[in-house]
């Protein structure tokens, strides 16, 4: 089974790396190893210092614990383990990231968006419904499918998209994103949860619901605290 996972990633790297010069741009050099400490850089790009590359090495370039569940004790039921910079900082220009996410039992990775990637989605193991939702340019369509182990399905950049796991068991994917830092909008809590809150009587009209229930949503999402 570890096999299929890590075929899985490196598959997903490939095709990131393909959709990646459309995103990011292209790096001038070979590598910039990200660090925090201006005195040791030479550098300074895509909001990172870079290491002097000869002072780069192997571990610039690697890192580990993928095959380490998250934990899906939470409201939404999932997990995601981020690949970035932060944890690979030889990443850094190269215009690709990976993330593993871990589903409960008809767990969830609510409707979110990357504004700065698409995303190419794997199954590992369980079954997962996916979909995405169009702009308002197209009609707001739903494009939705149910993926079984070694399915893979793509998410446009920027727009609306969500997995949920239909299985009684825990349920395993990788998704490769062609950005090293492709940002993650979740819906919900950036409408509901913003601080300060929005305008309850604003988002009531823009919802055509009641001000009572926005006030719910709010204090559910911990935007609105009286």
């Amino acid at each position: 089974m570890k096999g299929i996972h890590f075929l899985l990633i490196f598959i997903i790297l490939a095709l990131a790396n393909f959709i990646a010069s459309a995103d990011d741009p292209s790096p001038l050099q070979d590598f910039c190893v990200a660090i925090d400490d201006p005195k040791s850089a030479s550098v300074f790009v895509n909001g990172k210092f870079c290491k002097n590359p000869n002072l780069a090495n192997a571990e610039d370039f690697s890192t580990s614990g993928l095959d380490i569940a998250g934990n899906t004790i939470n409201a939404v039921g999932s997990n995601v383990t981020d690949v970035n910079i932060d944890r690979i900082p030889g990443l850094n220009t190269l215009g690709v990231s990976l993330t593993r996410i871990d589903f409960a039992p008809h767990g969830q990775n609510p409707p979110h968006t990357h504004p700065r990637a698409s995303e190419i989605l794997a199954v590992a193991t369980g079954k997962l419904l996916v979909g995405f939702v169009s702009s308002n340019q197209d009609g707001n369509r739903l494009f939705t499918k149910i993926l079984n182990q070694g399915d893979v399905f793509v998410f446009p950049i920027g727009l609306i998209h969500f997995q949920f796991n239909l299985g009684l068991t825990p349920a395993l994917a990788f998704a490769g994103l062609s950005s090293q830092n492709p940002g993650t909008i979740t819906i919900a809590n950036a409408v509901f949860g913003s601080k300060p809150p929005i305008n309850p009587d604003f988002l009531a009209k823009s919802f055509q619901v009641d001000t009572s229930i926005i006030n719910f949503l709010q204090k559910q999402f911990g935007s609105n605290t009286s």
